[in-house]
Formats: structure tokens, C-alpha cells, sequence
């Protein structure tokens, strides 16, 4: 059985969608709002026109797993907590220096190979979550917001067990998937991938300024929101750039928590070095300098920019070394909030 053969069998009609009279179809899961003919797919050519009638994959996974919270990176949420990781196949954008690019890239590129999908049911998925200890069950590997409805459906049995649930995306969304998938997800990690519109179409495929506006939606519908950055040398690592996205994050909230991550060679993007880890801490100074409250480094542990400090006396709350929590002083009061246990200031995010 072909990929495409799979994808038409683990299918199943859209919810988020509108009908034109035509055949067409308009794709509602992401800013692209694909307009799809009859037999013809949106980008990210998982969602697919059958007749009139627009189908998107429901019923496999292409891979799963057991994660630390800190992983995804959510560093502002049950500091420690145990994640249930599932993905599918497919992506709204075409990045070049994609990590998750077998599964992402699949239907693009015919050197990856996805192989037999694994069926699956919300019911399973949650009770393998529930099994494993997860507190947070995670939509990831692929972009999941072209595979909202099936992640809402596990997210429905995940939250019988009392699991929350996480996306970790693109940050490529419309206003109508933020508001379906809002009642199910509680916390949203979203890339920002460059504060240049020119590289975002060419490298990405998508637009700068519906980033850019589905960040503020995101953090506006009350969804607890964390930046991603990952920094590639000579693309997006110049001064004004980095005081851009700050400046941008800033303006929307000082408590967003903003990672600027290190880049490996990776996929089609293998003509430059990996970043240096002064490129990152120039990020995390600018970040500060702009206003936000927590910056932090990514992939290079060991650094002392991964720890939680109080943003009013300075102090270290949560001690990380890469993955790890070695130490949580946060206090939790009986509304929920967390407190720094030296000064008693608020610190933003979900930790009980």
C-alpha cells in the first residue's frame, strides 16, 4: 500500500472547514486557509478533497514518546512532568533545517520514508499516556495543527485521566483552529522562526505578519505560551534581527518565556556550522535588555542559562541541566499560582 493509499484509508471528514459550491474547499486548520479542489490536497497535503467533502488524517500515529516536559520546551509548566509524545505525518511549512523531517517532510520528499503507519484510537493513546504516568499529553513530530481534529480527540479521552495537553507547533494558526482546539489545549509551544518576511516565505512557506498575528492570538485566547527561536548562523542570528523578535515578544508580554536554541547541521540545510554559544547568550542579553523576564538557552546544557530566576530579586528557582530538574524552590499556593520562595513575587506559568 502506497503513503497516499494510508492517508486516504486513516482519514476522516473535517470539522474545520467550509463548503463552496463549486467542489472546492476551504481548510480552516491553519493560516494558509487552503482553497482545495476536488481531488486535490492543501499544503500540507495530508488535508485532501475527496468529492466535495475534505478529509484529514484521523486513526494512526507514525511514532510516539515518553519526554520530560523541559523537552518540548515548556519550562513554565510542572517543572519535571512526564510527557506522552504522539505525531503523524505532514507539515504546513517546508523548512530546510527541519529536525522532525521524516515524518514533517515525508509527502514532499521522496528520500524520507514514513514506511506502514501504525493504526491507533484516542482511547488507546490515552490509556498508554494515563499508564506511563504522563501529567501533559503532547501533539508533536509533525505540525499539529493540520491533525487538530484527531488530536482533540485524544486530548477528550486524555482528560477523563485528568491529563492536560500541549501542542508543540509552528505557530502557523488561524483564529478558528485556535478557538477549536482552545477548549482541549491548555498549553502552546510556537516557534518563531525570523523576524524577516523574505525568509519566511522562502525558507518556511508561509508569511511573517500570520506568524506574527497567531502569536498574539495564541497568548490573547489564554493559552500558556512559550517561544521558540533556533538561532542559524547567517540567517537569523544578526543583532537588529534578535532585537526584532524580542521587541515583538516583549510587546505582547515581559512573562512569555522566550528559548533561543542552538542549530545543528541538519537535512538540506548542512553549509554552515553548528551555532556558537556566544551567539546564543548574545540572544539571551538582548532579550533581557528588551524587557522579557525569562530568556533561556537551549541545546548547549551546561551553560547556567536554563535555570528559572525570580525576574525581582534574581534569585535561582528551578536548577536544569539539560533535561534534568535538580532543583525546585517555586511555591505553589493553594490557588495554583507560583511564588519565588525567597520574595514571595509572582512567577508566571502552571506549575501545580
Amino acid at each position: 500500500m502506497t503513503l497516499m493509499e494510508q492517508l486516504r484509508k486513516y482519514s476522516a471528514p473535517a470539522e474545520l472547514c467550509e463548503k463552496m459550491t463549486d467542489g472546492r474547499v476551504r481548510c480552516l486548520a491553519c493560516a494558509h486557509k487552503c482553497l482545495i479542489p476536488p481531488d486535490g490536497s492543501g499544503v500540507c497535503k495530508v488535508r485532501l478533497n475527496e468529492g466535495g467533502i475534505l478529509r484529514v488524517p484521523w486513526g494512526y500515529i507514525s511514532g510516539y514518546g515518553l519526554d520530560p516536559v523541559e523537552k518540548k520546551p515548556l519550562f513554565h509548566v510542572l517543572p519535571g512532568a512526564l510527557t506522552f509524545s504522539f505525531g503523524m505525518l505532514g507539515c504546513n511549512f517546508k523548512c530546510s533545517f527541519c529536525q522532525n523531517y521524516l515524518t514533517s517532510q515525508v509527502l514532499r520528499d521522496p528520500a524520507c520514508h514514513a514506511g506502514e503507519l501504525a493504526p491507533a484510537t484516542p482511547e488507546k493513546l490515552a490509556a498508554s499516556a494515563r499508564d506511563a504516568g504522563a501529567a501533559i499529553i503532547v501533539s508533536t513530530y509533525n505540525e499539529p495543527l493540520i491533525t487538530a481534529e484527531w488530536s482533540l480527540a485524544v486530548f477528550k479521552e486524555a482528560r477523563k485521566y485528568g491529563i492536560r495537553a500541549a501542542y508543540v507547533s509552528n505557530g502557523y494558526a488561524s483564529s478558528e483552529v485556535l478557538d477549536y482546539i482552545k477548549p482541549h489545549v491548555q498549553f502552546y509551544k510556537a516557534d518563531l522562526k525570523t523576524f524577516n518576511g523574505e525568509n519566511y516565505a522562502k525558507v518556511a512557506g508561509g508569511k511573517l505578519s500570520n506568524v506574527l498575528r497567531a502569536i498574539e492570538m495564541v497568548h490573547a485566547k489564554g493559552f500558556w505560551l512559550e517561544i521558540v527561536t533556533l538561532l542559524i548562523p547567517g540567517f537569523n542570528d544578526g543583532k537588529e534581527e534578535l532585537e526584532s523578535v524580542a521587541g515583538f515578544i516583549s510587546g505582547i508580554s515581559r512573562d512569555i518565556p522566550w528559548h533561543v536554541t542552538a542549530f545543528y547541521p541538519t537535512y538540506n540545510m548542512t553549509d554552515r556550522g553548528a551555532t556558537p554559544p556566544e551567539t546564543l547568550l548574545k540572544a539571551r542579553d538582548i532579550g533581557l535588555k528588551k524587557g522579557l523576564k525569562y530568556v533561556y538557552t537551549g541545546n548547549i546544557p551546561g551553560q547556567g542559562y536554563e535555570d528559572t530566576l525570580c525576574s525581582s530579586c534574581g534569585k535561582t528557582l528551578v536548577t536544569r541541566r539539560g533535561f534534568r530538574i535538580l532543583n525546585n524552590t517555586i511555591k505553589i499556593t493553594k490557588k495554583g499560582t507560583g511564588l519565588c520562595a525567597h520574595c514571595a513575587a509572582p512567577i508566571p506559568g502552571v506549575w501545580k
